[in-house]
C-alpha cells in the first residue's frame, strides 16, 4: 500500500512538473519579450561575483528563460550554461545569443536533476525559478543540487516571490496560479509556490547550501550562497 502511494505521488508530481513545462511552451514567446532586462539586483550579484574572475570562470543561468542573465554572465566568464525545462524559452534565449552576439551552451534540463558535473560551476544565477516547482521536495532538491554543482569558491544567487510582495495578504507560504494574459486576451494559468520570507529561509538552511546572506527586496526573497564545500 505504501509502495503505490509513493508511486502515485511521484507519478502526480511528474504530471504537474510537466504542466509548468507546457504552460512556458505555450507562452515562451510572448513572455520572453516582456523579460527584457535583468533585475538590479542580480546586476549587482553579477558585478560582485562574476566580475573579479577574469576569463576562467564558469557560469550558469539556472532557468535561464530568454538569457537576459546568461548574457551578463557572458560578458565576465569564459563559459556559460543557460538550462531550462522549457524547449520554448531555450529558443528564445538561442534568439537573443545570436541578435546580441553572445555564447551561452542551452541546455533542456530539469532544475532537481541537473545534468552537470559536481564542483564545476563558479557563478550561477537563480532567479524567479525556483517557485515554480510544484512540491516542496522538487524545490528542496533543486538546491541540493545548486549546492553540488558549485565550485567549492562558486557563489550562486537565488530569488522567490515571496508573501512580502504587496499583492498578497497571506503570511505563510501557499501554493497558487497567477494568470498570464497572450495578446488577443487568451489567459493562461501559471503555477507559483509563494514563500514566506521564514520559510525561504528555513529551506535553505535545511538543504546543502551555506548561506552567506539573503533580504526581502520588490517583494522577492533573495539569498547569496555557496556549496557545502565553500572555501572561506
Amino acid at each position: 500500500m505504501a509502495g503505490d502511494q509513493n508511486r502515485d505521488r511521484r507519478d502526480d508530481e511528474r504530471t504537474r512538473r510537466a504542466e509548468v513545462r507546457d504552460t512556458y511552451d505555450r507562452i515562451a514567446t510572448h513572455f520572453a519579450s516582456t523579460r527584457e532586462y535583468a533585475w538590479p539586483e542580480v546586476e549587482a550579484f553579477v558585478d560582485t561575483y562574476a566580475t573579479d574572475r577574469g576569463t576562467a570562470g564558469v557560469g550558469l543561468d539556472l532557468g535561464c528563460g530568454n538569457c537576459r542573465h546568461a548574457e551578463l554572465l557572458a560578458a565576465d566568464l569564459e563559459s556559460v550554461v543557460g538550462l531550462d525545462v522549457s524547449r520554448g524559452l531555450l529558443e528564445t534565449g538561442r534568439e537573443r545569443a545570436l541578435e546580441r552576439d553572445f555564447d551561452v551552451a542551452l541546455v533542456q534540463g530539469d532544475a532537481a536533476a541537473l545534468p552537470l558535473a559536481g564542483d564545476t560551476v563558479d557563478v550561477a544565477v537563480y532567479v524567479a525559478t525556483l517557485h515554480h516547482l510544484p512540491t516542496r521536495r522538487a524545490r528542496r532538491a533543486s538546491l541540493d543540487e545548486l549546492a553540488r554543482v558549485l565550485s567549492p569558491d562558486g557563489r550562486a544567487l537565488v530569488s522567490a516571490w515571496s508573501t512580502a510582495h504587496d499583492r498578497f495578504d497571506e503570511t505563510e507560504g501557499f501554493d497558487t496560479t497567477v494568470e498570464w494574459t497572450l495578446p488577443g486576451g487568451e489567459t493562461v494559468d501559471r503555477f507559483y509556490h509563494i514563500y514566506a520570507p521564514d520559510e525561504f529561509e528555513t529551506d535553505l538552511a535545511d538543504s546543502d547550501l551555506e548561506v552567506l546572506e539573503w533580504e526581502v527586496s520588490s517583494g522577492n526573497c533573495y539569498a547569496t550562497v555557496a556549496g557545502a564545500g565553500q572555501t572561506p
